[in-house]
């Protein structure tokens, strides 16, 4: 599917950009009326004001609503091309702005879950820690579905969650099975290019670090990217294997099934 629409590739590199200013911003609020330059502020004389913790929480959140805003694109552009259409940029970002109503309540709910998991992770201890991963993988395998959810069948964000749910009982295998694979093929994917920077760097050449660091950056992001289209294509595909059965065109029935196991019936 993505050999065929190399055009989805290109939104998570715009959510990863829109990221990056998103970031910019609340760095730059941060540094102009969050921090407090006077004395006594520790040992840099730096003495961050509670301001800075809220504006952390609303910058947390704010680019959990673009990384949403872009994922439902991608799934968007997906479910257009599993169609037998011809996806492009603009159709995938007019599809999730349609979604806004949908998107906005999700990303704050699952935004504001990924806090309150790593305010228990950070204050609770090693058990806390414990608890809170495991809360967090559940919590990313029960609503791995949400996404095509709120594309294809425009629910609100519980509702979203409870058919995520559902969607996952009602099958025999586990979409862990993708989530890990996907994880997988980019570590092995990425190896290349941490072996090169390492190497590079390890040279003691300047100029030879240089260029073997900006080659294995460059490698990385194609990766990401690359990962990032496909994890969003196929999120689309178990989605519609979940509900009708069918293994989409594009797809070896295998490769589906393995991820989701034999339907109920």
């Amino acid at each position: 599917v993505l050999r065929e629409h190399r055009g989805l590739a290109v939104l998570p590199v715009l959510s990863f950009v829109a990221n990056l200013v998103v970031l910019a911003g609340f760095l730059g609020l941060i540094l102009l009326v969050g921090v407090d330059g006077g004395t006594g502020g520790g040992a840099d004389g730096f003495d961050a004001s509670p301001f800075v913790y809220v504006l952390g929480v609303f910058g947390y959140l704010a680019a959990t609503i673009v990384t949403v805003f872009f994922q439902t694109a991608l799934v968007s552009g997906a479910d257009e091309a599993l169609s037998g259409g011809e996806p492009s940029v603009g159709s995938s970002l007019h599809a999730a702005t349609s979604r806004l109503d949908r998107i906005l309540p999700w990303a704050l709910l699952t935004g504001t879950v990924g806090l309150i998991l790593q305010a228990v992770e950070e204050r609770a201890g090693f058990v806390g820690q414990i608890v809170a991963n495991l809360v967090g993988a559940a919590w990313r395998i029960v609503t791995f579905l949400v996404v095509p959810v709120l594309v294809v069948e425009d629910l609100g964000p519980i509702a979203a969650t409870k058919r995520s749910a559902q969607l996952f009982r009602s099958t025999w295998g586990e979409n862990l099975a993708a989530q890990m694979g996907f994880g997988l093929l980019g570590f092995l994917a990425a190896l290349p290019a941490l072996l090169v920077g390492g190497v590079a760097v390890a040279s003691g050449n300047l100029g030879v670090a240089v260029v073997g660091v900006a080659v294995a950056v460059a490698w990385l992001a194609v990766v990401m990217t690359v990962v990032a289209a496909l994890s969003g294509i196929f999120q689309m595909a178990l989605y519609r294997y979940a509900t009708s059965g069918d293994v989409p065109g594009g797809f070896p029935s295998e490769a589906v099934r393995a991820a989701f196991g034999p339907r109920r019936r």
